[in-house]
């Protein structure tokens, strides 16, 4: 297997996650093939003078400072465009919070190979490696509403199977040069949230399968970037961003998500203010009022 693969990782203030990632990719069966491009997206934890350090001598790690915070989706965009101008042509998109096992790059690249697809593996949580977190995602027949498979079930062969899937998760994700020039690149208006959902539809759209490689293993520290769905950023890039994404792709069925979109904001409001989380709620509040506004792309929350 002769084929050049570029694994990009985006960093933002990823002190904690960035060497064990890079260790463990280092560690792949196809070593020899790979490259690995780091997107430093302005970090202020240190993290990105510590990559340095560490690996900035190193001939398989290529590290890009950036001057500003531009977002997941501009960040992998700019390393993906940096992978093309070396030759290569299939990059594996990769969350820097995660380990994989060793044969996990071979396999999702034979599979690419093999069907011509964007391809994703079986996810795995870090702390818990026994169970689930993705194994191939769907997207519910009437809202579109992405669903992972498999989510918090005991991992026991159930689904080690290849086969297609609907939704393509961002958190590992191997694309194609060829894929690229069809559908394009990320849409970077999203910043964070949803681009992977977007670029799934889009690749739905164009005939582009998405295939789930269920032998091929990631560990993910579930959270470890964003800090839950219940850090304020989140909540506010999820309710804007599940709007701009539907709004794009459901058309004549948009009426259909808003009625349960407004249904599922009210709920969680609700919830949240029972708990005193009326920032949450102002949050939701507000990235519904950016998307009717038009506003997208990165968000300076005020607080």
């Amino acid at each position: 297997m002769e084929e050049k693969i570029s694994v990009i990782l985006v960093n933002y203030n990823g002190m904690s996650f960035n060497n064990a990632c890079i260790q463990s990719i280092l560690k792949s069966s196809i070593r020899d093939s790979l490259e690995i491009i780091v997107v430093d997206n302005a970090s202020t934890d240190g993290s990105l003078e510590a990559l340095q350090k560490v690996w900035g001598d190193q001939e398989k790690v290529h590290i890009i400072a950036l001057d500003d915070n531009y977002g997941f989706a501009k960040a992998n965009n700019i390393g993906i465009r940096w992978a093309m101008e070396q030759g290569c042509s299939t990059y594996v998109l990769l969350n820097n919070d995660t380990e994989i096992k060793e044969d996990t790059l071979e396999r999702l690249l034979k599979c690419s190979q093999e069907h011509k697809a964007l391809v994703v593996p079986k996810v795995l949580y870090a702390d818990r490696p026994g169970v689930i977190w993705y194994a191939g995602g769907k997207l519910t027949p009437v809202i579109w509403k992405p669903v992972h498979r498999g989510l918090n079930q005991k991992d026991i062969g159930q689904y080690d199977r290849e086969e297609k899937c609907d939704f393509a998760n961002g958190c590992c994700l191997l694309m194609t040069k060829e894929i690229i020039e069809k559908i394009g690149y990320l849409d970077e208006r999203f910043f964070l949230y949803y681009e992977d959902t977007e670029y799934s539809l889009r690749a739905r759209a164009a005939g582009v399968e998405i295939w789930y490689c269920g032998q091929a293993v990631v560990y993910h520290k579930v959270n470890g970037a964003t800090k839950g769905n219940e850090n304020p950023l989140s909540v506010y890039y999820i309710t804007r961003n599940w709007l701009l994404c539907n709004r794009q792709h459901m058309k004549k069925r948009f009426i259909i998500f808003r009625l349960y979109f407004f249904f599922n904001r009210l709920a969680w409001s609700i919830i949240w203010k029972l708990q005193g989380k009326d920032l949450l709620i102002c949050e939701i509040k507000r990235g519904i009022e950016h998307y009717k506004e038009g506003k997208n792309g990165r968000y300076e929350q005020r607080v």
